[in-house]
Parts: C-alpha cells; sequence; structure tokens
C-alpha cells in the first residue's frame, strides 16, 4: 500500500522586499518519515520551516501540511503539529513539569489524560528525578529534551525540529535522536533542519539547500552519487605546500584538509589519467607523495562540492551581466 505524503510543497517562495529568502522550492515529506534540510546560515532552512508551520504567508507557491492549506488554514495546522524552534520558549522559572502542563493546555489536551503524558514524557526525556526542578537551574542537554516534550506534548502527526541539537554535546545528540526514531517508530512524520553532516546522515531522505534552492535531495547514499567529478584523498607532506599546488592544476576543483591528509575534487572522472600528472607536479615541487588515490565522497563531501558548482555559476553570471 503506498504512503501518502505528510507534507507537500510545491514552487515555495517567499520574499522580504527585493530579497528571495526561498525560491520556488518542491519536495514531498512521506508519512512516518525523518526528512533532513540541510544547508549553511542564511539559506532558507527556517523561513521554510516558518511558511510550513502557518508562521509566515508564502510569497508565491503552494504548499499542504496534513492536507491543510499553509495560505488558508494556518491555524488548523498550528494546532496539529509539533514546532520546536531554535530557541524553544520554555519557561526557566517554572519547573519540568509545570512546562508540560503549561503546554498540554496550550494544546487542548484532554485535563483527565495530562497527568499520565506528563510522566510519560518525563520518563522519556530521562527526566525522572528532575521533573520538580526550576528549567533555569537543567543543562542545555535536559532543556532540549524537555523542549522536545513539549513539542509533542499533544501527540502530533508531524513535527518540525529547527536545529534542534545546536550547541548540544554529542552524547546528547545521539540521545536526542534516539528519541526522533522512537517518534518515528509511531509514525510521527519529522522535518528536521540541521548543520550536522551526521544527522543528516541519520535521516530517511536529506534535501540540501542553497541561497533559497534545493540543489539536490534524496537518501543520503544516493546523493552521494551526485558527487560533481571525483574525489581523491593525498598523504603528501608538507601538506600545505601540497595543497598550494594542488590549487594551481588545472582540473582541481576544490581543495581541502582532512587532518593530515588532502582532499581534493577532481572535474574529470578519468581518475586514473589525472593521478600521475598530480603526483609530477608535487613531486616537481619538492613535495614528498606517499599515496594519491580515489575514494568514496562523504555526504559532506558532496554538498561542499555542489555549493561550489552553484557559487561557481552565481560568479559566472554575476560576471557575464557587469561584461560590456
Amino acid at each position: 500500500m503506498p504512503k501518502t505524503c505528510a507534507v507537500e510543497v510545491q514552487d515555495l517562495t517567499r520574499k522580504f522586499g527585493d530579497f528571495t529568502a526561498v525560491n520556488q522550492v518542491t519536495f514531498h515529506i512521506e508519512e512516518g518519515e525523518i526528512f533532513g534540510f540541510l544547508g549553511p546560515n542564511g539559506s532558507g532552512k527556517t523561513t521554510t520551516i516558518r511558511m510550513l508551520c502557518g508562521l509566515l504567508t508564502p510569497t508565491a507557491g503552494a504548499g499542504r501540511v496534513l492536507d491543510l492549506d499553509i495560505r488558508t488554514q494556518s491555524e488548523a495546522i498550528k494546532s496539529r503539529i509539533g514546532y520546536m524552534a531554535q530557541k524553544f520558549a520554555l519557561y526557566d522559572d517554572l519547573t519540568a513539569r509545570e512546562n508540560l502542563d503549561f503546554y498540554a493546555n496550550i494544546y487542548d489536551v484532554p485535563r483527565r489524560n495530562v497527568a499520565a503524558r506528563v510522566r510519560e514524557l518525563i520518563a522519556m526525556a530521562g527526566l525522572v528525578g528532575r521533573e520538580n526542578e526550576r528549567v533555569g537551574n537543567l543543562s542545555g542537554a535536559w532543556k532540549q529534551r524537555l523542549a522536545l516534550g513539549c513539542a509533542i506534548v499533544h501527540r502530533p502527526k508531524v513535527l518540525f525540529l529547527d536545529e534542534p541539537t545546536a550547541g548540544v554535546d554529542p552524547v546528547s545528540r545521539r540521545h536526542f535522536w534516539e528519541m526522533i526514531y522512537t517518534l518515528a517508530g509511531e509514525g510521527v512524520t519529522t522535518f528536521v533542519t540541521t548543520h550536522y553532516m551526521d544527522e543528516a546522515e541519520r535521516c530517511n531522505r536529506v534535501a540540501l539547500m542553497f541561497d533559497g534552492r534545493i540543489i539536490a535531495d534524496g537518501e543520503p547514499d544516493v546523493l552521494k552519487t551526485k558527487m560533481p567529478g571525483a574525489l581523491v584523498e593525498i598523504e603528501a607532506q608538507p601538506a600545505v605546500e601540497a595543497m598550494e599546488v594542488l590549487r594551481q592544476f588545472p582540473d582541481v576543483q576544490e581543495v581541502i584538509a582532512k587532518g593530515l591528509l588532502v582532499h581534493a575534487t577532481l572535474a574529470t572522472l578519468d581518475v586514473s589519467a589525472s593521478i600521475p600528472s598530480l603526483t609530477n607536479a608535487l613531486i616537481t615541487r619538492g613535495i614528498r607523495v606517499a599515496r594519491i588515490e580515489p575514494i568514496e565522497p562523504s555526504l559532506e563531501d558532496v554538498f561542499i562540492s555542489l555549493i561550489e558548482v552553484e557559487r561557481r555559476a552565481h560568479a559566472r553570471a554575476a560576471f557575464e551581466m557587469e561584461a560590456p
């Protein structure tokens, strides 16, 4: 039986004056799916999520959440989704239990169900024994878990998380993602924006956002096949001088340091023909080359390469516009 869409977006656009924050974005999210939105600051991720949550009206395009129109049924959408903003509005002077009780009231959870639901969320967040502690005294990781509990107190079918783990240590991030997987297992659809590549790898599908547009989307393993060109790993000393030489090589699109190693993205897919030339160029400059070999790209490699392709295209377009 085919899955139904929890979120559908077609050519969604949002402008602020002359600035286009989101530019004709199209995607869909199936029920129960964890959908990742990956992109640098200012790429349009938060603006997109705010339109889907009924907090911003689109300039153009269309979108539906739980089959509700984001333009005309925004209030109905707000009552049926969970939303955890980058700075979730927990009340520091209230206890963890009181915060959960407050949001249960805001979301009209029947009073007969509140006590049991609050106990359930306290256990899920690992806050047993801390439920009567003031939130202002909790660590960032505990606040994060509590914020998620407040966002799902009314059992929403779709959950929007806007960079929920920013500034949280790796262990706490892992625990948070275990909570997300638990919710997905219960059929909750999750839309999560993130800067972290390891979190993007945890999603069922990922959309790569840049300059207000989606430049690629798909399952993480499929996205890795969209690398523009080929990636080689170079072990050479001194590494800094090696990077400078590689940047001058015609087929090399990008060079980055990876610890003591160097990764270079080649414009050509014929790596076997390029490696001897690269090796010779490095040796000629007095650089000791231990090895140069092709490697499989990570999601980070693909994302950075795709962004560089976009930036070069923008630079060319700007140059052509300014040329006489």
